[in-house]
């Protein structure tokens, strides 16, 4: 097989092409999370309810297919960590999992039936579903950073030390307080792009609540991580192209580690920037009514977080805190050079046709949704 570009090479592309993925997953269906969890606040009637579900009602299902595709490309591309992330996330994963459940079965049940009960008990399931999940996954960005108890045996056994109750520890709780706040500020802004009257007015206040909780938070986290927690840094390894096991290399904890990789490019400082300048001019502009470049904002702001754990952890997808040496990177956790360039031409095929239909999509359904309009679709509609 002709390879185009070589191994170590294919490893970085592959690690930005994860990226990509998790940040259009967070921008796209962070927005659906953040607007069911202010379902039950922003709505006061059933008529506005349904306004919001139908506002990402188009969408919705088509914004999962980012979460999907990079749950996919994690198993291709990097088993080790799929298989050992399964290890000691196994119990968080299934809670979000069924969390999730809820989602798809009340967007499409919740109006079937017109006993306000039986659509009260919905809209509390939609809310699970759209919190638990963008809480569960900041803690698991915030536990990233802290280490995993994980390491592996001579055989390449993956054992976890760590429970389910470890996880949620003060800094994780943190770091899942700031992905739930941006993903609703994220939300909320978008419900500002699609509503009118009321339900607008209070979906911008649910943004500047949020949105101003958001960039204390996210600040907070980025002075623990720069005074309070030990980063990992590589002190030797075979060569980048090589393909070695984790155990082959050496790993060191050390003080300010996270912030090694901002000191030796400090052009990866735009990514905090852009999550703190981000949000602060969304609110400002959707204050002013200026919703769609709010929303671009707001997007912005949603990746500079993404990016901001990104660039913090590389090389490094899985640090170690039982063993540093078993800790998984960008270097020593892929499948073979055969499988990721294969894997590649597939990328360079189906991604843009994803963010063409994606366009295309959203650019064919815009406007807004009026209480109007679902009293008129009826059980048609959300």
């Amino acid at each position: 097989m002709i390879y185009v570009f070589d191994y170590a090479t294919l490893k970085l592309i592959w690690w930005l092409f994860l990226g990509v993925l998790l940040v259009g997953f967070a921008i796209m269906d962070g927005m659906d999370l953040g607007i069911g969890a202010l379902l039950p606040f922003v709505a006061r009637t059933d008529d506005e309810r349904r306004v919001m579900l139908n506002s990402v009602g188009p969408h919705w299902e088509g914004n999962q297919v980012w979460f999907i595709t990079a749950g996919g490309a994690t198993f291709a591309a990097w088993p080790l960590v799929y298989a050992t992330a399964f290890s000691g996330f196994y119990v968080a994963l299934i809670l979000t999992l069924f969390s999730l459940f809820f989602r798809p079965v009340g967007f499409d049940y919740r109006s079937k039936v017109s006993d306000p009960r039986w659509r009260s008990v919905w809209d509390w399931g939609i809310f699970a579903g759209g919190v638990v999940p963008m809480l569960v996954f900041g803690v698991a960005f915030g536990n990233l950073l802290q280490g995993v108890p994980f390491h592996f045996d001579s055989d390449l056994r993956v054992f976890y030390t760590g429970s389910f109750i470890d996880l949620f520890n003060p800094f994780g709780l943190l770091a899942g307080l700031v992905s739930l706040l941006v993903l609703t500020m994220h939300g909320a802004i978008y419900l500002q792009l699609r509503t009118e009257g009321a339900l607008r007015r209070r979906a911008a206040v649910a943004a500047r609540i949020t949105g101003v909780l958001f960039i204390v938070a996210f600040a907070g986290a980025g002075v623990w991580i720069a005074t309070g927690i030990d980063g990992y840094m590589i002190a030797a390894m075979p060569a980048r192209g090589a393909s070695f096991v984790p155990l082959a290399k050496s790993v060191v904890r050390a003080p300010y580690g996270w912030l090694y990789n901002p000191g030796l490019h400090p052009w990866t400082v735009l990514a905090p920037i852009a999550g703190i300048g981000g949000a602060a001019l969304a609110l400002l502009l959707s204050s002013g009514r200026r919703s769609h470049l709010a929303f671009a904002l707001s997007s912005l702001s949603v990746a500079g977080v993404v990016l901001t754990a990104g660039f913090a952890l590389f090389p490094f997808v899985m640090p170690s805190s039982a063993d540093p040496a078993s800790s998984l990177t960008v270097w020593d956790s892929v499948s073979s050079h055969r499988t990721l360039q294969i894997m590649f031409w597939a990328v360079l095929i189906f991604l843009p046709l994803i963010l063409v239909y994606t366009a295309w999509a959203y650019r064919l359904m815009r406007g807004t949704i009026t209480e109007r309009h679902v009293r008129e679709g009826g059980n048609a509609l959300y």
